[in-house]
């Protein structure tokens, strides 16, 4: 049963020394009990202390990490419901699936699709994460064959899946060097499978009829390892969305200990885009693993692209370096571009300017990481800011004229930026897709 503040409070080395973020150990008591915080936060909390809380010391959704070395992966570990009372820490994992029953030719050549499968984004790389391997073929030799051309050829995590405790048996002592996760654990086979994942180390996946089922299989598990993720065997997305959601509900609110791990969904779409459709809704609430079928990049990068925006800290906008950055083979004579600092605009306008294939320089101003109109609204980004900004880097010390473009929704700082830094500012467009005709007019 979860311990409230207060009864956590009197637990505590009450020095008040501030040392875990809070001003005061009742503070600290307090987030602790709502699952805020963990307990190792506080330097001085006793042994007899840490023993006596016990699972008020545990995040209410274990930390699971899958795969091993760089293909690991952190799952769990979540706090919150809503990603605005603090922030989603661990993005989803997006497995592609692939099947064992494939030709060798067939199967070598989707791999190798799989593991293209990586892109950059607003500055950062962003792939998929697994590779789940389905026993289609029943065959455990075969399953084995592929496991192990996945382990030892894919760039990513394995995830095995089998129905057979023999054919899961011999491809995870074959690849637990990857730590593959295990799929799965059932009502049928779960002490053969648990004593698999315990003895090699490896993450298992514990699957149930229902809620209710998963519940119970998962609180017999969690006695032999507590490596675990959670799935249950609805078909359709209403049911699993709503399985999803009452995991995390009971998980962060009840402290229900058999549903405190993460989860593992398989989505259910034939279609390419309706697979997509289905896998953001289970990302959104609260999958941590989602499997899809689909390989092509035109298809994964929406996915990417949804992590990258749903795991981002609300309360912190991404952010570039302030500073002028070189675009192609700049020098003191290419042309100078303003910005702000704010990673979507930054990298908009910047990829803007190189599909020109023109050297040029553009100047990310300091703004808090906020965009063009909301800094200039501000007042982050306006001619003294901006001017000033330009003498702290020693801008004029770089280039050689004295010529920056500006966006042109900023026209009205034309005057003061001019009048403050002595330089002439022209006009640009007022959208990032209108720099290339305008680089090429202004640069003939």
């Amino acid at each position: 049963m979860a311990l409230t503040g207060l009864q956590i409070f009197k637990l505590m080395p009450k020095t008040n020394c501030k040392k875990c973020g809070h001003p005061t150990c009742l503070a600290f008591s307090m987030a602790l009990a709502s699952s805020k915080i963990a307990l190792d936060a506080c330097p001085y909390v006793s042994d007899e202390a840490k023993e006596a809380l016990g699972a008020a010391s545990l995040p209410p959704v274990l930390k699971v990490t899958l795969g091993a070395g760089e293909k690991a992966r952190d799952t769990g570990d979540e706090t919150v419901l809503f990603r605005h009372d603090k922030r989603f820490f661990h993005p989803t994992c997006i497995a592609v699936s692939i099947s064992d029953s494939l030709s060798d030719d067939e199967f070598e050549e989707k791999l190798s699709k799989i593991n293209d499968l990586e892109f950059e984004r607003v500055g950062e790389r962003v792939s998929i994460d697994a590779i789940a391997l389905n026993n289609d073929s029943g065959d455990a030799d075969n399953f084995l064959k592929k496991a192990k051309i996945v382990a030892e050829k894919g760039k990513y995590f394995p995830i095995l899946i089998s129905s057979s405790v023999e054919a899961l048996t011999s491809a995870v002592v074959a690849t637990k060097a990857q730590r593959p996760l295990i799929s799965a654990a059932t009502v049928d086979n779960w002490e053969a499978v648990s004593k698999l994942a315990k003895e090699n180390d490896c993450p298992l996946v514990v699957r149930g009829e229902d809620l209710d089922a998963t519940a119970s299989l998962a609180e017999k598990v969690s006695q032999v390892t507590k490596n675990i993720v959670l799935q249950t065997n609805s078909q359709n997305t209403v049911q699993k969305l709503s399985d999803l959601t009452q995991i995390r509900r009971q998980a962060i609110r009840k402290k229900f200990r058999p549903f405190g791990f993460p989860s593992i969904v398989e989505v259910s779409a034939k279609s390419p885009l309706s697979q997509i459709a289905e896998a953001t809704t289970y990302m959104s609430k609260y999958a941590s693993v989602v499997i899809i079928n689909t390989c092509e990049k035109a298809h994964i990068l929406p996915l990417c692209a949804f992590i990258q925006n749903l795991f981002s800290d609300p309360q912190q906008p991404a952010q570039v370096v302030p500073d002028i950055y070189p675009i192609g083979d700049a020098d003191d004579n290419s042309p100078v571009y303003c910005t702000t600092n704010f990673s979507l605009t930054y990298y908009t306008v910047e990829g803007e300017l190189s599909s020109t294939k023109m050297p040029a320089w553009l100047l990310a101003t300091p703004t808090d990481g906020t965009s063009v109109l909301t800094a200039w609204a501000a007042g982050k980004f306006n001619g003294e800011k901006i001017a000033e900004f330009m003498e702290e880097i020693k801008l004029s010390e770089k280039i050689k004229h004295k010529t920056m473009t500006i966006p042109g929704y900023v026209a009205v700082i034309k005057a003061p930026l001019e009048e403050k830094s002595g330089w002439k500012v022209l006009i640009g467009p007022n959208e990032a897709s209108g720099l290339p005709a305008y680089a090429k007019a202004n640069n003939a």
